[in-house]
């Protein structure tokens, strides 16, 4: 969890980092800030770098424990050691990642270089410095006074509320990598590899939030891939799974492979299949999945809303499954000639 109530920043630079795609080169502004003074646009700022990293998601530099962490990491190294060398530092990010925007569908934007101080991190207080890429202008009504009238007028500017592209990285586990966060809720698909992969060079942090989402995930893609209509699988009965799994995750503190299965997974034929998915899933993903660690709350919260469970009949109906699969019952309609469900319940809501 991250607490930022309390922090300063202590120096800031923008440069504008232009389309590689178009030969639009990187503009360098010719020194950085400081906000001490500025009480109003450091709060709104701190809102805009801050809001965006609503999980628990943490990120390492890869290669970090061989020594072999790319640009960003030895940057942030440079920075956090001696943080005179900010400015010359921002320009080698700069141009770095102008480097790595190749990419077609990469835009162009404002590149922000932000050191903060006095970061919370899960209950320790680190220093962290701020990457950040605007892509997109939103347009904003102002109001103001002219001549005893109130006129309208239309201003470009950035949404605080909406971060393009962002990573925090925060001045603790160096030898791991350090512990960093990060978003990009603009590219998708190849081209959002540039800033994770490309540009920052980050790998998931291999902790309880990791392990809780990577299980859920592949808990989903049993259901999709194996548990399933092809293989005769009526619906509720994945459902069901869906739901016990939820359960599960919801309700305990702690995960183990025998608990899940016995709760959960129940059946012999199932577990089999459910064993062999398991595998494959590693082998093709390159994830660990361990059998006993503790579950993140906060994984499963985002998580869940991926495990839907709802019975699309037709056009006409949307039936929400939570539970009881005793409760539900399919059957054919010889004279009408159509499928039906019957449900069970003890009172209506």
């Amino acid at each position: 969890m991250i607490e930022h109530s309390q922090v300063v920043i202590d120096e800031l630079v923008v440069h504008h980092v232009g389309t590689r795609a178009d030969g639009e080169p990187v503009r360098f502004s010719k020194s950085s800030m400081r906000l001490q003074d500025e009480e109003m646009v450091g709060s709104v700022l701190k809102t805009y770098f801050f809001s965006a990293f609503k999980t628990e998601a943490y990120y390492n530099f890869i290669g970090a424990e061989e020594g072999a962490a790319g640009l960003v990491y030895q940057q942030a190294c440079a920075i956090f050691d001696d943080p005179s060398q900010f400015y010359q530092s921002s320009l080698q990010l700069a141009e770095f990642l102008h480097q790595q925007s190749n990419h077609p569908k990469i835009r162009g934007g404002e590149f922000y270089v932000a050191l903060f101080r006095n970061c919370v991190v899960d209950g320790e207080v680190a220093d962290g410095l701020g990457l950040f890429k605007s892509e997109n202008k939103d347009t904003f009504l102002k109001v103001f006074l002219k001549e005893e009238n109130f006129i309208l007028g239309a201003q470009e500017g950035i949404n605080i509320r909406k971060m393009d592209k962002g990573c925090i990285i925060f001045n603790t586990e160096r030898a791991q990598g350090f512990k960093a966060v990060m978003v990009d809720n603009i590219n998708k698909g190849n081209e959002a590899r540039f800033w994770k992969e490309d540009f920052l060079a980050l790998q998931p942090r291999e902790d309880s939030y990791y392990f809780t989402q990577n299980y859920m995930n592949m808990c989903k893609g049993f259901v999709q891939d194996v548990y399933n209509n092809e293989n005769q699988v009526p619906r509720p009965e994945q459902f069901d799974f869906l739901n016990r799994s939820l359960d599960f995750f919801d309700k305990k503190g702690t995960f183990k492979q025998e608990d899940f299965e016995q709760e959960v997974v129940r059946f012999p034929e199932v577990a089999d299949a459910f064993a062999d998915y398991r595998t494959q899933f590693e082998e093709s993903r390159g994830i660990p999945l361990n059998d006993s660690f503790d579950i993140s709350k906060s994984a499963v919260k985002s998580e869940k809303k991926h495990f839907k469970s709802v019975l699309k009949l037709d056009k006409n109906f949307h039936v929400y499954v939570h539970g009881k699969r005793d409760y539900i019952e399919k059957g054919f309609d010889a004279q009408r000639g159509m499928n039906f469900y019957k449900l069970f319940f003890e009172s209506e809501m």
